[in-house]
């Protein structure tokens, strides 16, 4: 029998794996940068976690998620998304106690059922980032300015980065009714889950994907017109802070997060060489959620980026590593020691080093070290073991230098070399 990963998800291998290697690496250190500290977090959560923050009318939590019983008859669920575990860990642990703003980042796959399709998968990657215990807008920009360094860094260009705010509690029942008004004019044009959100969550309406009820929304009013005079304050201070912070940006007042946590900012970072699913990354404002989640109000915002989403906007720019640093060939007992020790004191300096294993021919340790693309050969034979010393060949551009074996200027050549 014949055993295949299973529909939507997919193996990771060498040279890719070094791709996704250089974006983590690249993250780590901006959020380093600006005070962030990893936290790992379960990949298994209490369903309820994700019911009680999503809303039980999302796409996420009505179709999409993996949940079934564990043995104890306790409904669990494979977590679709980062935020609401990195609450459930914020509350559980007092983080709030912390000095603010309290700042985290985390990587690691989610899992969505949906149909797949080009760069979306079933088991997909995030890299993600919360602040919490402030709610200024200058944090707003920070956090936005720091995700647009990000993607900088990684080597993605032409991104359009747009922002809003969608109100808050005080503000959004107005307009909740005003896009009911709009709607029900023309509810027969939506599709059934649409249809059937209409009194329960209308805002929802506005993320459906369904290309009929893109085009029914077109004209809904934007919830942007019905601010409360603080969600405005705050929009509007966002703004300013961006423009301090030389970070490009446009209003989308139709822009809405398919999350029922957000309040105020709400941010989408998106690129045209994805065709349909263009989202790199988004984000925004939950300043209800830890209360929600039992701890003391505190304010909060943060970004998710998608890996699958990335990878081919940059692999093509990224060279993937290649193979070893260094493949010693060997003839005889005696030179395969030598080797064997010689690899050893290469590899304690960090250098990746591979030598020959059996009694094959120099011929076929030469082109075994071609295929595995090493960057330097180096030969040990019988003229090497009696003078300490040999010739290191670069394979990229072919040249050669006599260099003694066993030696601190061996070590100095690899490092440089490297």
């Amino acid at each position: 029998m014949k055993y295949k990963t299973l529909k939507g998800l997919q193996d990771i291998l060498p040279p890719d794996i070094s791709v996704w290697q250089h974006i983590e690496a690249a993250a780590r250190g901006i959020f380093r940068a600006y005070g962030y500290q990893e936290i790992r977090l379960p990949i298994l959560e209490a369903t309820d976690i994700f019911i009680r923050s999503i809303g039980e009318t999302s796409d996420i939590v009505e179709k999409e998620m993996y949940t079934f019983p564990d043995k104890g008859g306790r409904s669990v669920t494979m977590r679709p998304e980062g935020t609401a575990p990195f609450v459930r860990a914020y509350v559980e642990h007092h983080l709030y106690n912390n000095p603010s703003p309290q700042k985290y980042y985390y990587m690691g796959p989610m899992f969505r059922y949906e149909r797949p399709q080009a760069y979306r998968y079933r088991q997909f990657c995030q890299i993600g980032a919360e602040a919490m215990g402030v709610e200024d807008p200058k944090l707003d920009a920070e956090v936005i300015s720091m995700l647009a360094k990000i993607l900088a860094v990684i080597g993605l260009e032409r991104l359009n980065f747009e922002i809003t705010s969608i109100g808050c509690k005080n503000c959004r029942p107005s307009y909740r009714e005003a896009l009911k008004v709009f709607l029900r004019g023309r509810l027969s044009s939506f599709c059934g889950d649409c249809q059937r959100r209409f009194d329960s969550n209308p805002l929802r309406v506005l993320d459906c994907k369904v290309p009929e009820c893109i085009s029914a929304r077109q004209g809904s009013p934007p919830v942007i017109e019905y601010l409360c005079a603080d969600c405005k304050t705050h929009f509007e201070g966002l703004e300013h802070n961006l423009n301090l912070l030389g970070v490009p940006h446009t209003v989308n007042p139709n822009l809405v997060r398919g999350l029922d946590y957000y309040t105020k900012t709400a941010f989408e970072v998106s690129s045209e060489s994805l065709g349909a699913q263009k989202a790199v990354a988004a984000g925004g404002r939950y300043d209800g959620l830890v209360d929600e989640f039992g701890g003391p109000p505190t304010p909060g915002i943060g970004f998710a980026l998608g890996m699958e989403r990335i990878i081919p906007l940059v692999k093509d720019s990224l060279k993937p590593s290649g193979g070893p640093d260094l493949f010693i060939c060997c003839m005889g007992r005696e030179a395969s020691e030598e080797a064997l020790s010689l690899a050893e004191q290469l590899r304690t300096r960090g250098l990746w080093v591979e030598i020959n294993y059996d009694n094959a021919s120099l011929k076929s340790q030469m082109r075994k070290a071609n295929r595995m693309g090493a960057e330097n050969i180096f030969v040990i034979g019988e003229d090497e073991l009696k003078n300490k010393q040999g010739v290191l060949k670069n394979m990229t551009d072919k040249s050669e230098i006599n260099i003694n074996l066993l030696s601190d200027e061996f070590i100095k050549a690899m490092k440089k070399e490297k």
